[in-house]
């Protein structure tokens, strides 16, 4: 591919830690902003707030097949390799970390990551495996670059605690970083997956974020925390969403549900046909 001439690409993971480690060594903070592609401004914002944590910039581009389901759609994500380098520019990026999945997975390859009670609920129920591959692939990306900040979007919210579990357990010498959800007008949080949504779809899909605020708003009031979450998973389904995976209302860290009004975090995940959004908002 033609990249743009102020971004650098490395494809093997000597040439990543060669040029990590030489900013390291002359005394240059480098960011780390892991992605599957398909970048959005979600994306960049996570670029653009690595890049006022530390000195360099590298993003990753790998769409990792560890963390598809048999039945989800690692063969049709979008990849745009040129598209997405050239918005990596604009957002500062210094260096794009793009491997083959042979050089993330080479013949021979067995080892997964299971960072336990935190991945087994909500997302993890229903996708298994999912947060395995989720796990392994971002400890070799943090292994792999040697950054001293990694940046991961709230809007996988459940990914984050992942993440942030595994460096402690790990001991990883890394800062994770935790970026606010970037939103369109009507409150949708960006995804990629947006772009596999209808104009009729697209339209439903703005209630997500109105119908958690109501929610949030009544819970705040004080009201029982069960018939709450059951109205709001009511009103996303008339409000034309196919199916409620969950509504919930959880700790901020671990992601047990919360039987009673109480700071945490309400997470969301609704249909609409094939396409799973996921939201989550702080309470």
């Amino acid at each position: 591919m033609s990249l743009p001439p102020s971004l650098e690409l490395v494809r093997t993971v000597a040439d990543l830690r060669a040029k990590v480690s030489g900013w390291g060594q002359a005394g240059l903070r480098t960011a780390l902003v892991p992605t599957m592609g398909a970048l959005h401004d979600g994306h960049l914002t996570l670029v653009r707030r690595g890049r006022e944590l530390a000195d360099r910039v590298v993003a990753t581009v790998f769409v990792n097949p560890t963390q598809f389901g048999p039945n989800e759609d690692f063969s049709r994500y979008p990849r745009d390799e040129a598209g997405d380098a050239a918005k990596l520019v604009s957002a500062g990026c210094d260096l794009l970390f793009a491997p083959t999945v042979d050089v993330m997975y080479p013949a021979g390859f067995a080892t997964s990551i299971d960072v336990g009670p935190v991945t087994t609920r909500w997302e993890g129920a229903f996708r298994p495996g999912h947060f395995q591959g989720v796990a392994t692939v971002v400890t070799k990306l943090l292994l792999q670059a040697g950054a001293d900040v990694a940046c991961f979007g709230e809007k996988d919210y459940q990914q984050l605690c992942t993440i942030r579990q595994l460096v402690r357990d790990l001991d990883i010498p890394v800062q994770i970083e935790g970026v606010p959800t970037v939103r369109e007008a009507d409150g949708l949080a960006l995804s990629s997956r947006n772009a596999y949504l209808s104009s009729e779809q697209r339209q439903v899909a703005a209630q997500l974020n109105r119908i958690m605020r109501d929610v949030i708003a009544r819970l705040h009031g004080g009201e029982a925390v069960a018939p709450v979450l059951s109205a709001g998973t009511q009103a996303l389904l008339d409000a034309g969403f196919t199916a409620v995976d969950y509504l919930a209302l959880v700790d901020a860290l671990t992601l047990e549900p919360l039987p009673e009004p109480a700071p945490g975090r309400l997470i969301c995940t609704a249909r609409l046909g094939g396409v799973r959004l996921l939201d989550n908002m702080a309470v």
